[in-house]
């Protein structure tokens, strides 16, 4: 993993809406180094899309935009049939949306990480995934994902610079498919010792300990567990130790 850049910790952040507050964005800033905000459409609004803006340019930390399906009721969360220029459309508008604030804000955008249940769709569906880089291409920007996809396929035919990633804070199933849980929070000892076993090994364990190859240059954290802070503050623990920040 060494032999490519590495870019830290990067974290979903931004997703309050209105008078409904959710996440530890002002804690959890201070531990990572790339922000995906919300772009107002599962969730955000444009006053938090701008607090968020100004948040992460405080911190210096790299920007992206966190666009999701159309559906704000199910948190962008619920598979939708969706057309491909449908999808390329939506996902557009998104990042304009939020590209606006961060030059309002003398800031630059820097990539783009799909929310929710898209980001695993475009994984296995090329269609989709060609959408979506459809979009993503006309902003110049990088594309976070998970690595050996569909996506990350359809980038590279694209030139679209891919950053693949390592969910640390998710456990995977013996297939290798994540299992998205987030209502307890996450032991931070389990995330050191398995994010130091992916950067040593290159390899992540299944519960029942079926092993897994894996590469990554960046690792993502959930804002949505309980202790989502301290998950992204024992990560940093691990990357400064073993010289990857």
């Amino acid at each position: 993993m060494t032999e490519k850049p590495f870019f830290g910790i990067n974290c979903d952040m931004g997703e309050s809406f209105g008078i409904f507050l959710t996440g530890d964005d002002e804690n959890i800033a201070p531990h990572i180094q790339m922000v995906n905000i919300a772009c107002g459409v599962h969730g955000g609004d444009p006053s938090t899309m701008r607090k968020t803006v100004k948040l992460a340019l405080r911190y210096g930390l790299k920007i992206g935009a966190h666009p999701s399906l159309p559906d704000h009721a199910g948190f962008g969360r619920r598979e939708m049939k969706i057309g491909a220029q449908d999808l390329c459309d939506n996902l557009t508008y998104q990042i304009g949306a939020l590209k606006g604030f961060i030059d309002a804000e003398a800031g630059t955008l820097s990539h783009v990480k799909l929310h929710g249940v898209i980001y695993s769709m475009s994984g296995r569906d090329g269609t989709l995934a060609k959408a979506v880089c459809d979009a993503v291409q006309p902003f110049g920007v990088a594309l976070i994902g998970l690595p050996n996809t569909q996506l990350e396929a359809e980038a590279k035919a694209a030139n679209i610079p891919f950053i693949p990633e390592f969910y640390v804070d998710l456990p995977i199933d013996d297939e290798g498919r994540l299992i998205v849980a987030k209502v307890e929070p996450v032991d931070t000892g389990w995330i050191a010792e398995r994010l130091t076993m992916a950067i040593r090994d290159k390899k992540v364990t299944s519960a029942s300990g079926k092993g897994f190859a894996t590469e990554f240059q960046s690792v993502g954290i959930h804002l949505d567990i309980p202790n989502a802070a301290e998950v992204a503050q024992a990560a940093a623990a691990v990357l400064f130790k073993e010289g990857l920040l």
